[in-house]
């Protein structure tokens, strides 16, 4: 299917006017190297055509670099695209790309590394991991990625033992996932309206969940699913610009936009503003 979208996309973009070179990555691992280099010979926007974890790298490969980010949504929930306001279609995306506007595009940061959407330490890398050999079985779709929440769930057993500092006030903890979010749109699909508007205003909202038992862990992830849960009253939600998390065992499995890799703590997130701008669809447009 890659070589077909491929042709797909080239004639779109001429078609649109769009002079543009597309290359197809075969690795994951590659694709931050590739990013760098359209950077640095010149090309104004580097167009990510991905999923959220492919959109995440190549933001953070070009932040700073002067391109501009460009997206055409290819994944299962395409977050980034849909906090846009950016159609799900590849060819109306290329549409994007030449009638836009460049629009700031708010990064968070986790140990020098970029986030668009969420970071995490906990229970959510597990769900990842098993997310993937659910996908190599039955195939990516939503429900698989469902279906692995509650696989993951029903064997997670290494709840953090953490302590946790939001904007210098630190605490003590037990909790089997610290999720961070960056996206407020993501926030608002679980109705999530005032930590939604906290992200927006420039904060994290930190979500903490409580610690339980796995079985008790799929009931609640079911319930945050169908919108019956709130921050304060079924779980704890801190907000800040600066949050460092110190685990007893350093080195840990951090969760980032869809894709997973090991850091050594402590954890720090961090906003980084003002380091890359995103074509998004014209105001009314």
């Amino acid at each position: 299917r890659a070589e077909a979208l491929a042709a797909t996309l080239e004639r779109e973009f001429a078609r649109q006017g769009l002079p543009a070179r597309l290359r197809l990555i075969r690795k994951g691992s590659d694709l931050e190297g590739a990013a760098r280099e359209a950077a640095d010979e010149g090309f104004g926007t580097v167009v990510a055509g991905g999923g959220d974890g492919t959109i995440n790298a190549v933001a953070g490969a070009i932040a700073g670099t002067g391109a501009r980010l460009g997206v055409i949504p290819l994944g299962t929930f395409n977050y980034v695209a849909r906090s846009l306001g950016l159609p799900e279609t590849p060819e109306a995306a290329v549409g994007v790309l030449a009638t836009g506007r460049p629009r700031p595009l708010p990064l968070g940061e986790v140990n020098g590394r970029v986030f668009l959407n969420n970071a995490s330490l906990g229970a959510y890398a597990k769900i990842l991991e098993t997310r993937e050999s659910v996908y190599r079985r039955f195939g990516r779709s939503q429900l698989a990625a469902h279906w692995s929440v509650v696989t993951a769930l029903a064997e997670y057993r290494s709840p953090l033992d953490a302590r946790v500092t939001v904007d210098g006030e630190a605490r003590r903890l037990h909790t089997p996932l610290a999720f961070v979010a960056n996206n407020a749109f993501q926030l608002e699909q679980f109705d999530f309206h005032e930590s939604a508007e906290r992200v927006r205003g420039g904060e994290f909202a930190l979500f903490l969940a409580p610690d339980r038992e796995p079985f008790d862990l799929i009931r609640f992830a079911a319930a945050l699913g169908l919108k019956q849960l709130k921050p304060g009253r079924d779980f704890e939600m801190l907000y800040g610009k600066e949050i460092v998390v110190e685990t007893r065992r350093p080195r840990r499995l951090v969760a980032r936009d869809g894709e997973r890799e090991k850091m050594t703590g402590p954890f720090r997130f961090l906003r980084k503003d003002g380091a890359l701008e995103v074509l998004a669809p014209a105001e009314g447009g």
